[in-house]
C-alpha cells in the first residue's frame, strides 16, 4: 500500500524528513477495523514525533491521526461496525498513522463519520474534538448547559484546532461566555466566526487585555499554546477557585504552579491518546463521544474547522501542512484526500 513516512527525525526541509513509500498492508487484531483511508487532517503532534522520535533502525513511522474512511474488514471481537461502514476518528498514537492507504483502529475509539459532511470537512475534527471534549466536560468539569453566562471560559489559541472546535462546543453546549485570544486580524476573525463572544490579542499582556475589556475574572482557562508565556498572567487573572487547563508542553520549570495555590486553582492535564494507550476500562467513551459530536453536526449544530485543503496525501503536501503548522500561522485544520 502507499503510504507517508520517515527513518529519521529531521527538519521539515529536508527532503527525508517525509517520504513516499510503499509498505506492507497492517495486519488486524480482534478489536480492530481495517479502514480505507480517504482523507486526513494534520496536527501538532504530528510534527513533534516527526522531529523528535526516530523508529528503530530500518523501519519506516507512519504519522497521522485523523482520519475519514471505509471499513474493508473487521476483527473477530469487533460488535460496533461492519464492512462498509463510514467512520471516522484519530487512532492511538503508539501504532501506525493514518497517512497510509490502509490503516487499523480499534473499534472503541472510532464512530461513524457524520453524514453531512464531505470527508475532507469530517476529517478536521476528530482529534480536536476529543481533545475539547475531553478538556471540557472530563477534565474541567463544566456540565453540558448547566453554567452561568455570568461565567467565563477563557480559551488562549482559539484560532487553532483544538481552539476551534473548543470555542463551538462551549458556545453550543454550555452557558459559558467564551472569551478566545488570537494575534492576528484574520485568526481573531476566524475565532469570532466559531463562535467567541470576545476575542483578545494573546501578542499582547493578557492581563491588561482583559482588564481593558471591563471583563470578570474568568472561572476557566484553558491554555492551548505557549502556556509557559502566558502562566504568570493566567494566574493573575483567574477567579479564586477556578479551573486551568492545558495540554502543550511547557519546559521543566517554566511554569511555577505554586503562583495557583492561593487562590485554591486546580490544574488539569488533557491528552486524548490516554485512554487508547492504556486501553483504560472506560475506553469506549471517545467512541461515545465521537458519536455525539457527529450528531451535533449533522443537527448542524457544530461545524468543520477545515482551514485549508493541501491536495493529496503525499510526501511533499504532507512538508507543506508540517511546515505551516510549524509557522505557528495556521488557521483552523489542514486537511489532504486521497492518494
Amino acid at each position: 500500500m502507499k503510504a507517508v513516512a520517515y527513518r529519521k527525525a529531521l527538519p521539515i526541509h529536508h527532503t527525508e524528513s517525509l517520504q513516499d513509500v510503499e509498505l506492507p498492508a497492517p495486519e488486524l487484531g480482534p478489536h480492530d477495523l481495517l479502514v480505507d483511508v480517504q482523507a486526513v487532517s494534520v496536527n501538532p503532534v504530528d510534527t513533534k514525533i516527526r522531529a523528535n522520535a526516530e523508529p528503530a533502525e530500518g523501519q519506516w513511522r507512519v504519522l497521522g491521526w485523523d482520519a475519514v474512511g471505509t471499513v474493508r474488514a473487521i476483527g473477530s471481537l469487533v460488535t460496533l461496525f461492519k464492512r462498509g461502514d463510514r467512520v471516522w476518528y484519530a487512532g492511538a498514537i503508539d501504532r501506525q498513522g493514518s497517512n497510509a492507504e490502509q490503516q487499523v483502529v480499534d473499534e472503541r475509539i472510532a464512530a461513524h463519520a457524520p453524514q453531512s459532511l464531505s470527508n475532507a470537512d469530517a476529517a478536521a475534527l476528530p482529534l480536536t474534538a476529543i481533545t475539547a471534549w475531553e478538556l471540557l466536560f472530563h477534565r474541567l468539569g463544566v456540565g453540558l448547559g448547566e453554567s452561568s453566562s455570568e461565567q467565563s471560559l477563557l480559551i488562549i489559541g482559539a484560532a487553532g484546532g483544538v481552539g476551534s472546535i473548543l470555542t463551538q462546543l462551549a458556545r453550543e453546549l454550555t452557558g459559558l461566555t467564551v472569551i478566545g485570544t488570537a494575534s492576528r486580524p484574520e485568526t481573531a476573525a476566524w475565532a469570532r466566526s466559531m463562535g467567541a463572544h470576545h476575542v483578545l490579542d494573546h501578542g499582547q499582556p493578557l492581563a491588561e487585555a482583559w482588564h481593558q475589556a471591563g471583563l470578570a475574572p474568568p472561572q476557566y482557562v484553558v491554555s492551548l499554546t505557549q502556556s509557559a508565556q502566558h502562566f504568570a498572567q493566567v494566574a493573575e487573572l483567574i477567579a479564586p477557585q477556578g479551573r486551568y487547563g492545558l495540554i502543550d508542553d511547557p519546559a521543566p520549570g517554566s511554569i511555577d504552579i505554586g503562583k495557583l495555590k492561593r487562590k485554591s486553582v486546580s490544574l488539569h492535564w488533557e491528552l486524548m491518546f490516554t485512554r487508547s494507550m492504556y486501553e483504560t476500562p472506560d475506553m469506549i467513551e471517545q467512541h461515545l463521544l465521537l458519536s455525539k459530536v457527529a450528531r451535533l453536526v449533522d443537527a448542524r449544530r457544530l461545524r468543520s474547522t477545515q482551514g485549508e485543503h493541501f491536495g493529496r496525501i503525499n510526501a511533499a503536501n504532507l512538508r507543506r501542512a508540517h511546515a505551516l503548522l510549524e509557522s505557528g500561522k495556521a488557521r483552523g485544520k489542514i486537511v489532504l484526500e486521497g492518494f
